[in-house]
């Protein structure tokens, strides 16, 4: 496991958290009928699963093919940000822009953090092996002897600069903090003014965005520590 936190009941819920929006962005992915937002659900659900993975080191030899997949998705948000108003399964509005934008930059502060999280191994002290020749005094039936110090374990350490964490955690704690407004803006409405409350998956929504954001937060702050 990547000690991202020393505690482990941290990174156990952590990891459910990345697990439950995953499970729910494939679900929303196999019950869509609209070609793009399947592609979107599916970028999403592979993000969190590869996020998941990233805690506990899974597959660490499937590194630059995981920064690839998501800066390629990232890419793909980027696009449908930007894209003229006459591609119209694209994002078209204001809101959904916007909404693409937050989108492609999850996804890149998610290959960042894996790019950041890349383990090396740098030895420990006593890096270098001391080979040592010891010659005892001449005495009956002695022969000379070697003696080897033996070699260090190599200890694992992640390679990144906590500089270029800080940025990234507070993105995501104030995109937490506006994801939860929104959640408890819909909540409200939905008791004042129910004839007007947004559909119960814009609320669904709502809510994993935040804990998504939460949970980036949490991650990259760590790394910047």
């Amino acid at each position: 496991m990547i000690h991202v936190f020393n505690i482990p009941a941290i990174t156990w819920t952590l990891t459910a958290a990345l697990l439950l929006g995953g499970s729910y962005h494939a679900l929303q992915a196999a019950r869509t009928r609209h070609h793009t937002d399947r592609v979107n659900n599916i970028l999403h659900a592979l993000m969190n699963i590869l996020m998941a993975a990233m805690l506990w080191n899974l597959a660490p030899t499937t590194l630059l093919a995981q920064i690839a997949v998501l800066t390629g998705a990232a890419l793909w948000f980027t696009i449908q940000a930007v894209a003229r108003p006459e591609f119209k399964t694209l994002c078209t509005t204001a809101q959904g822009r916007l909404k693409c934008a937050y989108h492609a930059l999850t996804m890149a502060g998610a290959a960042l953090m894996i790019a950041l999280m890349n383990q090396g191994t740098t030895p420990a002290q006593g890096t270098t092996p001391a080979q040592t020749m010891t010659m005892p005094m001449p005495m009956p039936a002695t022969h000379h002897t070697m003696t080897t110090t033996p070699h260090s374990p190599a200890t694992p350490t992640l390679d990144h600069s906590p500089a270029l964490a800080i940025l990234p955690a507070t993105f995501f704690t104030a995109a937490a903090v506006i994801f939860l407004i929104l959640l408890l803006r819909a909540r409200r409405q939905k008791t004042t003014h129910p004839k007007t409350t947004p559909p119960p998956h814009t609320r669904t929504n709502h809510g994993l965005e935040a804990l998504g954001a939460t949970t980036m937060a949490l991650m990259f702050a760590t790394m910047s520590a």
